[in-house]
Formats: structure tokens, sequence, C-alpha cells
């Protein structure tokens, strides 16, 4: 039988005891509030990846293949050719590949101008994408002949330029020669993301092949979406690769450039690289004054119980039994406060999660509220290395036990 844990759950840490009662209620509360404040630090910081991530990729898609030009004769057109379709087809990572093509394009009202590009909107993501963040209207069926001359703008080029669904504009195209199309507002979006909204509009592939001299089978890249995000910078180089070998032996006669969502997106993820860092901090710290505070109320616990100590040690227990008793209780006060913080912190990321009452700046921070991602996961992982970290620091301090002897004690008591 484990005695001392036996004690250790016989012992009372409840508010009937005033002596130690403060002291087990500000650990408790000092565990609870930590384990609150990373849990959140760490959903927070989840969820931030998840929406840039998912922007990121929604403005460029996973994988990005581009034509680099070998001569000054050769232009930078991308054609889906059987064999690179087979190439693409072989790879099981991936999931869906499609034909795009952007033109630059200067759109003009009475009294205003602003230059942008026109992108094509092929592929399911980034129709999904720019569905999801539409404010205003709706995104056209460009299947249908009758929506070809429909565009998608953002709130940001919308409001410049004084416009609203249902509205048409003269825009502007050069290639080779001065173009002009009358093109119909079909629906406003916003995705916050002012470097990517200040730049893109989005129309039908085939108007853009038109308007920039694009045969119907060219286009200016191939959007690659895969299977696995997390293994997606291994996915970019062995397709880099086997795009280099293919043109090596002769399969293929153009030369590929291989991009993806994190060399597109690089100062997004580089700025989200310093949440990380301030997240190793705030757990550090948190972790610091749980123990801290588990520390100084063992401590007066062991204080509180010298008759106790001094009885055990009569009995021939060892000092070793008695700083488990001690680390046990420790451990039952910080059981007890992690449990109400998940308890809490649980709550409050599901309300946000659902309900986002917890508002942002997006011009600050590209999303107009704080964004959560319930990993259970890291939370269990969170949990037992706080557990095991807390345990490692009462270790030193339960020795405390050894300098209370058993003579003193009786005679003064």
């Amino acid at each position: 039988m484990n005695y001392p844990l036996f004690l250790a759950r016989r012992i009372s840490i409840s508010s009937k005891d005033h002596n130690k009662a403060p002291a087990v209620k500000v650990a408790v509360i000092a565990v609870a509030l930590s384990v609150t404040v990373m849990m959140m630090a760490i959903a927070i910081v989840f969820g931030f990846k998840r929406e840039i991530r998912n922007k990121v990729i929604g403005f460029n898609s996973h994988i990005s293949l581009y034509v680099v030009p070998q001569s000054g004769n050769e232009n930078n057109l991308i054609t889906l050719t059987p064999t690179l379709k087979n190439i693409l087809d072989s790879k099981e990572y991936v999931s869906e590949y499609s034909l795009e093509a952007s033109i630059p394009a200067i759109l003009k009202t009475s009294d205003n101008f602003k230059g942008m590009y026109l992108k094509s909107s092929e592929g399911n993501t980034i129709r999904k994408f720019i569905s999801d963040n539409l404010e205003e209207g709706k995104f056209p069926d460009y299947s249908k002949k009758d929506n070809e001359k429909k565009i998608v703008i953002s709130r940001l080029a919308a409001d410049k330029l004084g416009l609203k669904t249902g509205d048409k504009i003269d825009t502007y195209f050069m290639s080779g020669s001065l173009k002009m199309r009358r093109l119909e507002i079909a629906g406003i979006f916003n995705s916050h993301f002012d470097s990517y909204d200040d730049v893109f509009i989005y129309g039908s592939l085939p108007l853009i092949q038109k308007l920039g001299d694009i045969g119907n089978s060219e286009g200016t890249s191939v959007t690659i979406q895969v299977n696995d995000f997390n293994k997606l910078k291994s996915y970019s180089e062995d397709l880099s690769y086997t795009l280099t070998e293919a043109l090596a032996s002769g399969l293929v006669y153009k030369l590929y450039k291989v991009e993806n969502t994190y060399s597109q997106g690089a100062g997004f993820f580089n700025w989200l690289s310093l949440l990380d860092t301030n997240v190793i901090v705030i757990l550090t710290l948190m972790t610091i004054v749980a123990c801290a505070t588990l520390i100084s109320g063992m401590l007066i616990i062991i204080l509180d119980k010298k008759l106790f100590i001094a009885l055990l040690k009569a009995l021939g227990t060892s000092n070793r039994a008695i700083r488990r008793v001690f680390i046990f209780l420790a451990l039952k006060i910080a059981v007890i406060g992690m449990i109400i913080g998940n308890a809490i912190s649980l709550a409050i990321l599901y309300i946000q999660d659902i309900w986002h009452v917890l508002p942002l700046d997006p011009e600050t921070y590209y999303i107009d509220f704080v964004p959560v991602k319930i990993d259970y996961p890291a939370i269990i992982i969170l949990n037992l290395s706080t557990l095991l970290i807390i345990y490692l620091c009462l270790i030193l301090p339960s020795s405390f036990v050894s300098r209370i002897t058993p003579a003193e004690i009786l005679k003064t008591e």
C-alpha cells in the first residue's frame, strides 16, 4: 500500500482549516489562472496561424507553377500539356490543380481610377475562399457565358471607386494594344488582407485569355492543392525535382518554377513565428508563477503540520516518505487548479470560437476577431507537461521536512 499517497488524500485542504486555507486558495487560483492563460495563448496562436494560413492559401494556393523563360523570344505562359498533367496526376499528394491567368487592369470611374490585377478563379479553393469573404452580391458561375463580363472586387477597391454590387465600370487592359471592357460588379469581398485586397479582382478565365492575347489552353500559372499542408515543403521539393528531371530527360521542354504558400506569404509567416516566441515567454512565466505559488503553499502547510510530521517521525516514518506526502498534497492542489483552469479556458475558447465576441482591429491584425483553435492533443500535452514540471519543482522544497525534529516539536507542543 502507498501510504504517503493515502495520507495525502486524507489530509484536508478545505476552508475549514483556517490556518492554511488562504495559502491553499491562492495556490489553486494561481494554478487555475496560469493554466487558463497558457491554454488561451496556445489556442489564439493556433487560431492566428490557421486564419492567416487560410487567407494566404486562398489568394495563392498551396503550390504554384510558373514558366521561367529561357530566352528573350520565349514567353512566360504555361500550358497544361498531357505530360504535365500526367506528372501531376501521378503525385498522390496532389488533390486538385487548375490553369489560372492574371493580367494588369485599370478600373476607371468618372472621377477616379485604380490599377489592379484581374485574376481568374478556376480552382475550387479560391472560389470558396472568395465566397466565404463576400460582403455583397455573389460569386458568378463562370461556366455560364452570360457571366463572362462579371467581376468580384474587394471592399477596399469598391470604397475607393465608390462602387456597389450591380454597378458597371470601364476597365482598361494593355496587351499589345489598349482594350476596354465595361464590366459588372457581381460581388464585393473583404478578406482584411489589404496587401491582397488592394491588388486583385476576380473574373473569368476566358475573358482574361481574350484580353491578354492568351491562348485558350494557356495561362500564367498552374495552382495546385495538396492533401496535407504540414508536408507542403517536402511536396514542393519533390515536385520541383520531378519537373527538373523531366526537363533533363526531354519529357518537358520548359523550365518550371515551383513556389509554395510559405514563399509567397513569407512576410505573414515570419510575423506568425514571432508569436511563437511570445507564447514560449508566456508559458515560461505562467509555469514559474504556478510553481512558486505551490511551493510557498506547500511550505506553509508543512509548517502548519509540524506536529503531524513529528508524530510520523516518532513512529519511524522516513523523511523520504513524509516528503512524498506533502508532494502528493501539493499535486492534489495543482490538479484542482488545473481542472478549474481547463474548465474556464475551454468555456471562453468555445464561446469565442462560435460567436467571436472578442474583436480585433483588422487593419493591424488582418482579422476582425480574435481567432482561436481548440487543439485537444496540444491541451493534453500542456496539462501533462505542466504537472510534470510542478512535480519536479516540488522535490527540492519538500526537503524542508527533514529539518523538523520530533523531540523539539513534541516538547513545544
